[in-house]
């Protein structure tokens, strides 16, 4: 697991570092089940300390995106679909606030050329 973080991010260590935890998890290349690196390890790897690895992993907990055992680490958890489903929810709502946005901001596009733009965009996979 690879996690790189930038300090000229506005967006706080352990936020990045949770982030890219939830995005492996949402891509797919972390499953449920599989470990993610202690705490003291991954605080080693990438140079930043415990507290901020325990914030991230913190959070991720509540999320719902791991579960952590005493004595035995933390792993992806098993019952993360839903929260999946979620931010894929969370995350669409975001883009197509934008998407609104940039259509008022040009002071042209009607909602109908918009939602025609979705349906294109969502039909055949515009990129």
């Amino acid at each position: 697991m690879e996690i790189i973080i930038s300090n000229n991010s506005s967006k706080p260590i352990y936020e990045q570092i949770s982030s890219q935890i939830k995005a492996l998890v949402m891509s797919g290349k972390l499953q449920p089940g599989d470990p993610i690196p202690s705490m003291r390890s991954l605080a080693k790897m990438i140079h930043v300390s415990v507290i901020t690895v325990q914030r991230a992993y913190e959070d991720l907990q509540r999320d719902g995106f791991i579960e952590t055992t005493v004595g035995r680490g933390s792993f992806i958890s098993a019952h993360h679909r839903n929260v999946i489903h979620e931010e894929h929810r969370r995350k669409m709502h975001e883009h197509l606030r934008l998407a609104v946005e940039a259509a008022r901001m040009s002071g042209t596009t009607t909602l109908d050329e918009l939602t025609r733009l979705l349906v294109m965009c969502y039909e055949e996979d515009c990129q």
